[in-house]
């Protein structure tokens, strides 16, 4: 994971800085990318207290909410697909790897001040998420269809659940999801329905997956995939070339190519990113039960928010995140995450602020856009042009005063008042 991000780390840097070519600044990244592979092959962070005999002990994240806040490919350089031959990559020494970045906020509605910024791999953020977000709909659907049956039964569900609570009775523990009976049976009777009505879920393939296969028509085989959209805003399941999802065709749509004409539905997908945040705190079936028990209990963080917690490069002190790992000094590896904490950030705004494009590209500022084509004059190339425009306008003007006093009479009277000869 880390060994991905130093690679591409340096494209960002490179390519912000470079008033030159494009080709000029992949050279020099290139030279770098194995030392930033060998500074950050050890990021990982292993929360284990200096004492050999001490527990794992986990940081404790549980009061914050897990916010999305982008999807970016980035291409870097692959040296070992260039040494070893490997065709896996089409012939390329360039690999597409896919991060998220995401956000660890106090509140479910503000995160501008004393919150976490963290990038991790696209795969095990979805992997943590939609299994999330899938639970939650068959949680939801399960509640719906035990309390909302019918109209008629909805209301002396709804009671009969209150009493059981309030007694005790495990039937209690349903109303952990609360669910609005106007809108979730039509909701969970389209996803049940989902197939028969011609629609298949975009999660299936998040995975690359062959969806077309060349037959004598002489076309290419292709693969779906998760890709970024919407300058990264958005995740959905693009069209790609090779077995590895590693090269996006953006002039192909997907839902050409499934079976029996079917459509994709994004509406599971879409609760990944749409904006809303996510509790890190661990939610038990059984709260309430013993309210003595509960209030002596240590507040717990969920598996989604600690999985991708474990596995992102972290950016917490310049943010004011005050229960990040520079709060447990005696771990190890803390001096790790400190020391390379300001290269994770400076990577991560790089990100943010557009050094690539939707495909992964470097985006050079001041100089060739790997995704237009078009040129652009640095700041100081065009100083360079006004001090070379004002000297030309200069000699003319000169060139021109000289030529008039040799055109005029009193230039001779001047050459022969000095010994010049006559003509």
């Amino acid at each position: 994971m880390f060994s991905k991000i130093a690679c591409a780390l340096f494209l960002a840097t490179s390519a912000a800085a470079s008033p030159f070519s494009p080709h000029t600044a992949k050279k020099r990244i290139a030279a770098k990318s194995n030392y930033m592979n060998k500074l950050m092959g050890g990021a990982k962070v292993v929360r284990r207290l200096a004492d050999d005999d001490a527990e794992d002990v986990e940081v404790d994240i549980s009061s914050y909410y897990l916010k999305f806040q982008k999807c970016q490919f980035v291409k870097s350089y692959n040296a070992e697909a260039e040494q070893d031959g490997d065709d896996e990559y089409d012939t390329s020494v360039l690999q597409t790897d896919r991060f998220i970045i995401f956000r660890l906020c106090p509140s479910a509605s503000s995160c501008n001040n004393n919150y976490g910024e963290y990038i991790v791999d696209m795969e095990t953020y979805l992997e943590s998420t939609v299994a999330y977000a899938q639970e939650m709909q068959e949680e939801m659907c399960n509640a719906c269809d035990e309390n909302c049956a019918n109209d008629d039964a909805a209301a002396a569900d709804d009671a009969a659940a209150a009493d059981d609570a309030a007694a005790g009775d495990d039937a209690g523990r349903r109303r952990l999801y609360d669910v609005d009976c106007d809108s979730c049976v039509d909701e969970c009777e389209k996803i049940a329905n989902m197939e028969d009505n011609g629609y298949m879920e975009a999660t299936d393939y998040l995975e690359c997956n062959q969806v077309y296969a060349a037959d004598d028509d002489g076309g290419n085989i292709l693969y779906a995939g998760s890709m970024c959209a919407s300058s990264g805003e958005k995740i959905k399941i693009g069209v790609f070339t090779d077995a590895n999802c590693q090269n996006l065709d953006n002039s192909l749509d997907v839902e050409d190519y499934l079976e029996d004409g079917a459509k994709l539905s994004h509406a599971l997908l879409k609760t990944i990113y749409n904006g809303d945040s996510m509790s890190c705190l661990q939610v038990d079936e059984n709260d309430g039960d013993d309210d003595a028990a509960d209030d002596d209990k240590e507040p717990e963080t969920n598996e989604v928010c600690q999985a991708v917690y474990e596995a992102a490069g972290k950016c917490e002190v310049p943010n004011n995140f005050n229960d990040g790992i520079a709060s447990y000094a005696n771990y190890d590896n803390y001096d790790n995450q400190v020391a390379q904490e300001e290269t994770i950030c400076d990577y991560i705004s790089s990100i943010s602020s557009g050094s690539y494009d939707q495909t992964g590209e470097i985006v050079i500022s001041g100089s060739s856009s790997s995704s237009s084509g078009g040129n652009s004059a640095s700041g100081g190339q065009k100083f360079a042009l006004v001090v070379l425009s004002i000297g030309t306008v200069g000699l003319a003007m000169f060139a021109a005063s000289l030529h008039a006093q040799l055109t005029k009479g009193g230039g001779k009277a001047d050459l022969s008042s000095k010994g010049g000869a006559m003509a």
